[in-house]
This record gives structure tokens, C-alpha cells and sequence, in this order.
């Protein structure tokens, strides 16, 4: 016993010491938040503060020198989430996490992005190539300053890699990976439907709307009629290809970003005010980084930063506040190459016969042997794939071209008016965004920020051949943007639903828009006050009526009448949760849970269902990247045509009493 007890002690005394030293390295990984330094590259006095809330204020005599202190604090702060950027960018994953990532490397080595940033930088303006090694040399001082590395790395094993100049160029492609469709996945799922699909029945379930649309330019779209049973008969199908398989990549969580400007004329205080959220996936620590930054009396702009980046991404330099939300525009396409059947290593073009570009990438992996990565690259953009019928496919895809990706944020700083700022927003280069302004004079302003592609001569919204031609030919010009400046009401709000039509819509494309409940919310809000103050602005944001769902809690009541739950306990229980449900989307609230599920139950058998023919032909189809299925959906089980109805069920009722025991017995297990 006493051998025991000794070594008993002595596992205490290890433990003790591991968490000793645990604690030594996690402090001497922190900031440094007090004293004086001396950094050579550095030009004049530089000042880093914190308020209470850790937020930084960084004082300085030229921007330079601002980005080198906003850069130092990021390597300080935030370099791991900075050093996973950069990987995703590149496809580099791997290098330091081990073989698990080497499915998103694979997938995003496809772009070569690491260099084309090292090309890019060799064309890039020269204030914007100093503002670069600036925030460069900032954040390596910043990390270099600690005592020990951030603790991710104690954890891994490893050590950090410097920052380089190209990393804030993939920092920035890691956001073309977040916010656009790298794989054109929508288009491709289109081009199966369109092929396998008659016209009527396309037109129906691909509806570019649904009545919950609320844009800032334009109306709700009419909507199309329900297929004949010419077009689409479900009954004369065989019963056993209705098998339960996941058609729909509609899993219920919607973006959900959202930002609104109102005019002096509608407030209270005869200001303009502004309001912007901007979600991404949730994430420990936030993506972004809270920054003030002043600069020699002339600049004094309070923001979020993307860490990676000197930029401050959205603001206020208090003359204007500005804002954004994805656009989901289009802004990839797929082209389907006709190879050269007596050589294999040429595709078609508009001038002949032309030999691909190969190249094999080699990636790293952490404790393994690096991977070798085939790639071939055609004048569009990289082969991606094959489509369902063996044809090869090229990306033509935004962040290829170097004038898509730019600086260009930066001169929000400068701006002072409205106008300006809608000017600045044509010409960035990033992710295309909604970008909604105001300024202290009391305008408001809307418009698309970053580089359009021109299209000529085919249809995006789904793959072709450009052997003729067509294709991507130069840049939409700045003074052909969509811009609103000042509407009548005074209003204007987006929240990644669509927010234009006719000819403007054209020119964006439609990419992945989610259903419009949440900015008809915030327009109805906004309308339904009068001089409106910030309390207000704060009351919708905080707003979680889920009016959405209301129709689907109706429909739910409806079907579970007496008959239906007299025998059956669980769907009395069920009745009696959604009957209580206050109409909020709470977290605690199973009324709210169970109509959301039963909704997404029911889109997703009913589109199975629609789809059974498809999936037959191409057995692991599945339709991606298409949000607005509500209103099919919504027609179908509304007006109940019975040739649409999956044969397995004897009524539309039955199909949809089964889908309430669904979504029970999915809460049961």
C-alpha cells in the first residue's frame, strides 16, 4: 500500500506539473499589452490601446505604419486563425494538420491559388504593394514578440511559419472559397435537371422566387403553373424507384447576414443611420477583429478587420458607415470542352484546336508523404471534372482573374459622400457583396461592390460550350452598375435574398439566393415605425419571429385534427407543442423545432419524390445549391394534384400525416 500511495503521489505531482507548465506557456503566448518597443520598421511613434472590452485602438503618422501596428496585433492575437486562412486558400491543410484535410486540399490545390497570388503581386499597384509589406512586416514582428507560440502549436507539435505577402492575397481567396459556389454546384445540378427534365417541369421546380421575395428593385416573381400530367405523371412510374434517398441539400440553415440603410427624412434625430450584420460560420475566436484606427488627424475609421488582411472590411470614418451582405450572384460558370477525338490532350476553341496546360502539384502532408495532384488547365480555368454524361468541364470562376482580386477597400477610408463610396465599391476587387452606405449629410446608398464579368453569348445559369465564342469578355464598367441612391421611401435593406430584377438580375446572375422571408421582415419592420432611432434598429436586428414558419404551425394544426390523434399519444404531444408555440425561433422552444423540421421533412420527401426519374438515370444526383423550393413545394402540397403525388401513398393527406411521424420518431430516438 505504501508503494501505491508513492506512486499515487508521484502521478499527483506530474499532473500538478503538467498543469503548471501548461499554464506557463498558454500566458507567455499572450499579448504583450503594456511597455515600449523599438520596431525598425516602423517611421514614427505608434500607439496600441485596449478599452476594457480588448478592443484596439491603433494611433499612428501614416497608414503604413497603422497597418504594421494593425498587423502586429493580429499575429499576437489571432495567427493561428490567420495561418488556417491562408491554408484553405492554398490547399496547405495538410501540411500541418495530417492526412484529414487532404480532401479540401485536393479540392482547393484545383485552384492554384498560392501562385497565382505570387504572380499577382508582381502587377499590383506600388501604395498597395508598401500597405502589404507593411501589415507583412507587422504581423511577424507581432508573433515574434511573444514568448512562446500560440498555443495551437504547443498543442500540434509544430511550429509557426513566417507570414508572407501572398498570404494576404489567400486570405482573401479563403473568402471566395466561403462566400461563392467554387464547385458551380448549382449550375451543374441545373444542367442535369434541364437535360433529363421536360421544359414544363424544369420551369415549374426551378422557380427564380417565391412570395416571401422582398427586393429593393423589382417585385415578387409570378409564379409558375403546376406541370400537367403530360409533362410529369408520378403514378405512371414504377412505385419502387420512389426509395428515401436526400435530393436536396436544403438542411434548414439559411445565411444569415443582413444590413439596411435609412434616409435623415425617416429618423428621429434627422440623421441617416445604418445597421450590419455580417454572419459567417460561427467560429472560436470570431473571424473578425474589432479595430479603431487614427492616423495624423486625417483618418479616424472604427471597424471590423479581417485578420490576414490590413483592410478594415466594414465601418465608419465618420463621415460614412457602411455595410454588406453575399450577394449570391453567379459568378462561376462551367464549360463543357469537346475534345479533339484523334488526340486527347487538345479541347475546341473559338480559334482552333488548342493542348492543355498540365501541371501536378505536390501537397504536403504533416508525418507522411506528400501527394502528388494531376491538374490540367484550359484558357477558361482548370478541368474540374466530368459532368453525368463523361464530358469534361472547365471552371471559369472570379478569384482566377488577377482584376478580380484588388485593394481597392482601402479607399472607403477616404471617401466622404455617398456618391463616392459607390464609386470606391465598383471598382474593389473581392467577393461581389451587397454594399449599403450612408453618410453624415443624410444619403443612403445600395450597390453592388466588386468586379462583374461581362457575359456574351450563352446561357450562366447552366453549362456550355463557349467553342463558339461566347464566354466571360472584359469587366462590367462602373457607370453600368446597379446603384440606388436616395429611394423614395428612404429605405433600403438586404439580407442575401434577391435583390433586383429584369435587366440588373441578368447582369449578377442568380447564384444560390435564399428564400426572402428575412428581408421582407426587415423592410416590413422598418416600415411599420415612424421617425425611426436606434433603439429600432436594434429591435429588428433582435427580431426572431419566425413569421416564416407561421403557415407551416397552421398546416400542422390542420392536419392533426381529432380523428387523427385520438389513438395516437405522440401526435397529441405533438399538437399540443405547436399549438403552444409563441411564434419565435428560440432556442428552447419545441414548437418552434418541430414545425421547422416537419417543413424541411416534407420539402425534402416531395422533392424526392419529383425527382425519382432523375435519380434513376444518375443515381447520386442530388439538386445543390437551389434555396427556393418553397414555393413548389408550397403549390404542391396546397393544391394536391394527385399525378404529383408519390404512388406509394394512397392520398396527399397520408403522405403528409407520415411526415409528422417522421419528425416525431426522429425526436424520439
Amino acid at each position: 500500500m505504501r508503494l501505491v500511495r508513492r506512486l499515487f503521489a508521484g502521478l499527483l505531482v506530474l499532473m500538478l506539473l503538467a498543469a503548471v507548465s501548461g499554464y506557463v506557456l498558454l500566458r507567455a503566448s499572450l499579448p504583450q499589452l503594456d511597455g515600449r518597443m523599438t520596431q525598425p520598421a516602423l517611421r514614427s511613434e505608434t500607439t496600441i490601446e485596449r478599452d476594457k472590452l480588448g478592443v484596439v485602438t491603433v494611433i499612428a503618422s501614416s497608414r503604413n505604419d497603422a497597418a504594421f501596428a494593425t498587423g502586429f496585433v493580429h499575429g499576437q492575437e489571432r495567427f493561428f486563425q490567420m495561418d488556417l486562412q491562408r491554408r484553405v486558400g492554398a490547399g496547405e491543410l495538410s501540411a500541418l494538420l495530417g492526412p484529414g484535410p487532404l480532401p479540401l486540399d485536393r479540392a482547393n490545390r484545383l485552384h492554384r491559388f498560392r501562385a497565382r497570388a505570387q504572380r499577382m503581386l508582381q502587377e499590383i499597384p506600388a501604395d498597395d504593394a508598401a500597405l502589404y509589406q507593411a501589415y507583412t512586416d507587422g504581423v511577424n514582428a507581432g508573433l515574434g514578440s511573444l514568448s512562446a507560440r500560440p498555443f495551437e502549436y504547443f498543442l500540434l507539435g509544430q511550429k509557426p511559419e513566417p507570414w508572407r505577402v501572398e498570404d494576404i492575397l489567400l486570405t482573401v481567396f479563403s473568402m471566395y472559397f466561403e462566400l461563392n459556389d467554387e464547385n458551380a454546384s448549382r449550375e451543374s445540378s441545373l444542367g442535369v435537371l434541364n437535360e433529363l427534365l421536360n421544359p414544363e417541369t424544369y420551369r415549374w421546380l426551378i422557380q427564380s422566387g417565391t412570395d416571401w421575395d422582398a427586393p429593393i428593385r423589382g417585385d415578387i416573381v409570378a409564379p409558375a403553373p403546376l406541370p400537367g400530367r403530360d409533362a410529369l405523371d408520378l403514378r405512371k412510374l414504377p412505385p419502387e424507384i420512389f426509395k428515401a434517398a436526400r435530393t436536396s441539400e436544403d438542411d434548414g440553415t439559411v445565411p444569415g447576414s443582413n444590413s439596411w440603410a435609412v434616409s435623415a427624412s425617416r429618423t428621429s434625430n434627422g440623421r441617416a443611420l445604418l445597421a450590419g450584420d455580417m454572419h459567417l460560420g460561427h467560429a472560436v475566436p470570431n473571424i473578425w477583429f474589432r479595430v479603431r484606427i487614427v492616423v495624423n488627424g486625417d483618418l479616424d475609421i472604427t471597424g471590423v478587420t479581417l485578420p490576414g488582411t490590413p483592410l478594415v472590411v466594414v465601418g465608419s470614418n465618420r463621415h460614412i458607415a457602411w455595410s454588406f451582405t453575399n450577394s449570391y450572384g453567379d459568378w462561376e460558370d462551367l464549360v463543357l470542352l469537346d475534345i479533339d477525338p484523334d488526340n486527347p490532350d487538345r479541347y475546341r476553341t473559338a480559334d482552333g484546336w488548342r493542348e492543355f496546360t498540365d501541371a501536378v502539384e505536390q501537397i504536403a502532408v504533416r508525418d507522411g508523404e506528400a501527394v502528388e495532384l494531376p491538374l490540367r488547365e484550359t484558357i477558361w480555368g482548370p478541368v474540374i471534372d466530368e459532368d453525368f454524361r463523361g464530358r469534361l468541364r472547365a471552371l471559369r470562376w472570379l478569384p482566377h482573374l488577377p482584376e478580380a482580386t484588388n485593394a481597392g477597400i482601402v479607399q472607403f477610408e477616404q471617401a466622404r459622400t455617398v456618391a463616392e463610396a459607390i464609386a470606391t465599391a465598383n471598382r474593389v476587387g473581392g467577393p461581389p457583396q451587397n454594399y449599403v452606405v450612408a453618410d453624415v449629410r443624410g444619403h443612403i446608398g445600395w450597390t453592388i461592390m466588386g468586379q462583374i464579368p461581362r457575359r456574351i453569348g450563352f446561357n450562366s445559369a447552366l453549362p456550355s460550350s463557349w467553342v463558339d465564342g461566347a464566354g466571360w469578355q472584359g469587366w462590367i464598367e462602373p457607370e453600368e452598375y446597379p446603384r440606388i441612391i436616395d429611394p423614395p421611401d428612404g429605405l433600403l435593406w438586404t439580407a442575401n435574398a434577391r435583390t433586383v430584377d429584369g435587366d440588373w438580375l441578368a447582369m449578377l446572375g442568380e447564384g444560390n439566393h435564399p428564400v426572402g422571408a428575412r428581408p421582407r421582415q426587415i423592410r416590413d419592420g422598418l416600415r411599420a415605425r415612424g421617425a425611426l432611432t436606434i433603439m429600432d434598429m436594434l429591435a429588428i436586428q433582435l427580431d426572431d419571429r419566425a413569421w416564416f414558419l407561421d403557415r407551416w404551425r397552421d398546416l400542422l394544426l390542420q392536419l392533426l385534427s381529432r380523428d387523427v390523434i385520438a389513438e395516437n399519444s405522440e401526435r397529441r404531444e405533438l399538437r399540443r407543442l405547436v399549438a403552444a408555440w409563441g411564434g419565435h425561433a428560440a432556442v428552447d422552444s419545441a414548437g418552434y423545432r418541430l414545425v421547422r423540421a416537419f417543413r424541411l421533412n416534407v420539402i425534402d420527401s416531395v422533392t424526392g419524390s419529383l425527382l425519382a426519374s432523375v435519380r434513376e438515370q444518375v443515381p447520386d444526383f442530388q439538386l445543390l445549391g437551389h434555396s427556393q423550393l418553397e414555393r413548389p413545394v408550397w403549390q404542391l402540397i396546397t393544391q394536391r394534384p394527385p399525378h404529383l403525388l408519390n404512388p406509394n401513398y394512397t392520398s396527399w393527406k397520408d403522405f403528409l400525416i407520415e411526415k409528422i411521424d417522421a419528425t416525431i420518431n426522429y425526436y424520439s430516438q
